[in-house]
């Protein structure tokens, strides 16, 4: 796989939406820092992250975590979780985990056709 010149990271790609303010940017990056290893195979130009809360600290707030990268399907993932903070680990872990999915979709072992190798004969097997 080749390098990409430009690599994705959080703070360069993270926005802020609707019950986030600037001031809690700075928190979530910090936060969202594990995430840099994943996003790094991903050019920083084709990569977008929104969170944003609805309700914030009342009871039935949703932390809703949006991801777009260029040339793939929109990944979007939701925490119900009273804490803020809990509620914000948990859309970054899920994220984290979706990335790795598709990932390892596009990795030559799960393409059929990159897969299928010849086998061996039977008299190879002998010598």
């Amino acid at each position: 796989m080749s390098a990409v010149a430009k690599p994705a990271t959080v703070q360069e790609c993270l926005r802020v939406g609707a019950g986030f303010s600037q001031g809690d940017r700075n928190w979530i990056a910090e936060q969202f820092g594990t995430l840099d290893a994943r996003l790094a195979s991903f050019h920083a130009d084709a990569t977008e992250l929104e969170i944003s809360v609805k309700d914030r600290e009342a009871r039935g707030q949703k932390v809703t975590l949006e991801c777009w990268i260029g040339g793939r399907e929109k990944i979007v993932t939701t925490s119900s979780e009273e804490d803020l903070h809990a509620a914000v680990m948990d859309v970054r872990d899920d994220l984290r985990r979706r990335l790795t999915d598709a990932k390892t979709r596009q990795e030559p072992r799960h393409n059929r056709h990159l897969r299928d190798v010849a086998q061996p004969e039977t008299g190879d097997l002998a010598q």
